[in-house]
């Protein structure tokens, strides 16, 4: 899909990813609706956006667990720019460290990172296929093709983004739609600065490990990946392109990698001189 002339919805575009993605499109020439529960955040990349390319995009404050929500968002995309071409799944938060966490917390990261992803689809796919052209892109993890040292919820709800968004491109590929899957390791984010600050050390453990694996990239690096996968029609999107390599090793002998997992786990951990692992 070229992206000229479309209307894009971008989750989680207050900042990092998303902010990059929406800057990206339009600076391709498309048209961008900003969505972030953070609305002075939306609305400061929606403003710069038009600064350089007036009328191209417009902001929406709000929760993307909140299907309401999501019809706003369609709503607004219709009413300003006629439709909507493309969605970006994108909004995210960190994991909750260890396994004591609460129900609450295992709620909140499938709400975020699956259920407003199968909200959205709902909402629009049927349209779509009836136009025969439509493109969904979720914004997994690394985490969701590996998994992720430190938070088991946060690596949990990854994969299922993963798994569904293949369930989208599997039922839907062949009636025009499109389906990418955004699998990077360290970005430059707000998020993973967090985890290196942490004072737990679970979560310390969990960053150490995404920042030793390979090169953090900017926000704009992938992003810029987002959109030649897109102009490709490709369904992993890898901007580490080692994640491929680890990805083909655990499924070759899980049993051997898991074994690398640990002792890389345990590696991470005696970095941590002033405290045990929870």
């Amino acid at each position: 899909m070229k992206v000229n002339g479309k209307t894009a919805i971008v989750t989680g575009a207050g900042r990092g990813i998303g902010a990059a993605i929406s800057q990206r499109l339009v600076r391709a020439g498309a048209r961008v609706v900003v969505a972030d529960r953070d609305g002075a955040a939306a609305e400061s990349v929606a403003r710069s956006l038009r600064a350089s390319h007036p009328a191209a995009a417009v902001a929406l404050a709000g929760d993307v667990t909140d299907e309401a929500y999501l019809r706003g968002l369609i709503a607004t995309a219709k009413d300003e720019f006629g439709g909507v071409d493309l969605y970006f799944a994108n909004a995210g938060i960190p994991g909750t460290p260890g396994l004591g966490m609460r129900d609450d917390d295992w709620i909140t990261a499938f709400e975020i990172h699956v259920h407003a992803h199968v909200r959205a689809a709902r909402l629009l796919v049927d349209e779509w296929v009836e136009r025969g052209e439509g493109y969904f892109v979720s914004t997994a993890s690394a985490a969701g093709l590996l998994t992720q040292i430190g938070t088991a919820n946060y690596s949990v709800t990854k994969h299922a983004a993963v798994a569904f968004a293949e369930w989208l491109s599997v039922t839907y590929g062949d009636k025009g739609i499109r389906v990418s899957c955004l699998c990077p390791m360290g970005v430059e984010t707000s998020m993973l600065q967090a985890g290196v600050e942490a004072d737990d050390g679970w979560a310390a453990a969990a960053a150490r490990a995404v920042t030793a694996a390979g090169a953090v990239l900017s926000p704009e690096q992938v992003a810029d990946e987002v959109l030649a996968a897109i102009d490709d029609e490709r369904f992993l999107i890898l901007p580490h392109r080692e994640v491929a390599k680890l990805h083909r090793q655990k499924t070759a002998d899980y049993d051997r990698w898991l074994r690398g997992m640990r002792r890389y786990q345990a590696d991470l951990l005696a970095v941590r001189s002033q405290g045990e692992a929870p």
